[in-house]
């Protein structure tokens, strides 16, 4: 199965499920500055939360082979960046990582073992392995369909701290 063989409307129902799983997780809830992404390609869409001002919200902006984080507040204008994915603009403010509480990491698939497949260009692995973010806390975001059994692995990739899907949130 492919995120976009889904129907509309059974895409929308998992996706209203897992916000709801998110929403109810101890560690978002007591978070104060959350990575997040712009969904891409039916990619579960986080941005329901978006609009919840009582935390810092930081997007990723591509420059090379690194991710920028950049605080985006619901009224920020985004612009399309590298492959078609929305982004903040450069002049939006940084993000101190140090501070970072929680990771949402946009997947293709994951493992039981708390492995990510991405779209290939190691970003999100370069940028996990940062002694900055090492210890902080990720989730993977994915539909239930692509959470797999086991993915290759290779040595660079890294572990996620759970995954979430619509059927409910698996800490690793």
């Amino acid at each position: 199965m492919h995120r976009e063989s889904i129907l509309f409307s059974q895409w929308q129902q998992n996706n209203n499920c897992i916000i709801k799983h998110i929403q109810s997780l101890s560690l978002f809830i007591q978070a104060r500055t959350i990575l997040a992404y712009f969904s891409f390609r039916r990619e579960p869409d986080l941005s329901p939360l978006f609009t919840d001002n009582s935390y810092i919200w930081g997007f990723p902006r591509c420059v090379g082979r690194s991710l920028y984080w950049h605080k985006v507040i619901s009224l920020d204008p985004v612009k399309v960046g590298m492959y078609g994915i929305l982004e903040p603009n450069e002049n939006s403010p940084q993000i101190n990582l140090e501070e970072v509480d929680l990771i949402l990491v946009p997947s293709v698939a994951c493992d039981h073992q708390g492995y990510r497949l991405g779209y290939g260009g190691g970003y999100y692995d370069y940028f996990l392995s940062s002694p900055l973010v090492r210890n902080t806390l990720t989730i993977g975001i994915i539909f239930e369909f692509a959470y797999i059994e086991k993915l290759p692995i290779q040595p660079w990739d890294i572990k996620l701290s759970g995954i979430c899907t619509e059927m409910g949130i698996q800490m690793i």
